[in-house]
């Protein structure tokens, strides 16, 4: 069996399309998994995504698969909007101190949601 002349070669990169490289792909990828962190999470969808920052779709399926990274505008409401990809940027900057502060800001959400919650199964076996 042979292979039809189509087909044989892969394809060239489309015109204005540029690969990626280094510090670039590295930010891209890590957005991208923030991203899908968040969306297995929240349930974070791309049109959600696509609504807080108002890019296009496709724009941001590029995010979501790491293809490209969000430009500077985008990033803010990104971060603005997901805990994952706000803790990703702090990781990125090497700011570990403010991801310390953000853990305990989230713990102590979380206990306040546990009183709450504790205060409220009191108050039904009082009545």
């Amino acid at each position: 069996m042979s292979f039809p002349n189509l087909g044989k070669f892969f394809p060239q990169r489309r015109r204005g399309a540029r690969v990626l490289e280094g510090r670039e792909k590295r930010f891209a990828m890590e957005i991208a998994a923030a991203l899908q962190r968040a969306s297995v999470e929240s349930g974070l969808q791309i049109k959600t995504v696509a609504g807080w920052t108002g890019a296009n779709e496709r724009t941001v399926k590029n995010w979501f698969s790491g293809q490209y990274g969000p430009s500077g505008e985008h990033l803010l409401v990104l971060a603005g909007h997901s805990h994952e990809v706000f803790k990703t940027m702090l990781g990125m900057m090497e700011r570990q101190d403010l991801l310390v502060a953000l853990e305990f800001v989230e713990i102590e959400d979380r206990i306040a949601r546990l009183m709450m919650l504790m205060q409220e199964l009191k108050d039904k076996g009082q009545s």
